[in-house]
């Protein structure tokens, strides 16, 4: 019902009655209010045009448009991810692409912090739609709806889909990858296992190489003999790749997702070592390592 109403609106309203919104806005990030609008006809409109950022509606009544356009020029980032804010259920959400709309969550769903990802490929960019009930209550009180969004890999998305079965990869990195991961990743250290959980790994770091941002923090370590600091933090990984806890020091790479950790190569230590200084020698390396 929902999706006939908002694809009327389309086919109908949107040609005269685009609004666009000037609220807090950087580019990047818009924050605005539906609170002054008295025309139920309707559809604001918004456009950013960074790689990552946010969209927060207060008060929302009838439907928002955000066109998402980065300005980025490599062709390995055709991936646009979203993830609503727990407090965006009650809401549909759809994504536009060449004139069509794909459903990627009901209006009486309950929010769920899952990450869909979806295709930015073709002429004109995706647009994201938030469909709000004029009637409801419930979404009046909370305020504020909304969701991050980020651009990401170079795989092919033909509907949305979950973040992580998107671009997440269980077989180990090859030398190549490796040496690549430690020049392109987000976040590298040196690590030792502590825990396995359900979607995630608690790892203990003896040395954080570089990082982001602040996943990884740094903790009194309760356990050794002197006082001493160490990072900790959680790696997310897929259910289907089985990391558990094992022997021996690691080191490990990956990327940031929405202020989370997402596992790429993590070799042990001393097999990258070797593969390292192999490289050096045959000056095939794409960037320098701190290896002391």
């Amino acid at each position: 019902f929902y999706f006939q109403v908002l694809e009327m609106l389309l086919n109908v309203i949107i040609p005269f009655c685009f609004l666009a919104l000037h609220g807090a806005a950087d580019l990047c990030n818009w924050t605005g209010s539906g609170f002054a609008s008295a025309d139920s006809r309707v559809v604001f409109q918004v456009r950013l045009s960074c790689a990552e950022g946010s969209v927060k509606w207060l008060y929302p009544v009838q439907a928002l448009r955000v066109v998402l356009d980065p300005k980025v020029s490599s062709a390995r980032r055709n991936r646009i991810c979203i993830k609503p804010f727990a407090s965006s259920g009650g809401v549909s959400m759809f994504v536009e692409r060449a004139g069509k709309l794909q459903l990627m969550q009901e209006q009486r769903a309950r929010a769920r912090r899952q990450v869909i990802c979806f295709s930015a490929d073709g002429a004109e960019r995706p647009a994201i739609y938030l469909q709000a009930s004029p009637r409801s209550n419930e979404l009046w009180g909370r305020h504020v709806i909304g969701f991050r969004y980020e651009l990401m890999g170079n795989r092919k998305c033909l509907t949305p889909q979950p973040l992580a079965s998107a671009w997440a990869s269980c077989r180990p990195c090859s030398d190549a990858e490796l040496l690549m991961a430690i020049c392109n990743s987000d976040f590298g250290g040196y690590i030792l296992l502590n825990r396995s959980q359900t979607s995630s790994v608690e790892v203990s770091a003896s040395r954080v190489y570089w990082q982001r941002s602040g996943v990884f923090e740094q903790q009194l370590d309760p356990s050794a003999s002197l006082p001493s600091l160490s990072w900790h933090g959680h790696i997310h990984t897929l259910l289907d790749c089985h990391v558990k806890p094992g022997d021996g020091e690691f080191l490990f790479t990956g990327s940031e997702h929405f202020g989370e950790a997402w596992l790429g190569c993590a070799p042990r230590y001393k097999t990258f070592l070797s593969v390292y200084e192999k490289a050096r020698q045959e000056r095939r390396n794409s960037c320098d390592f701190p290896l002391g």
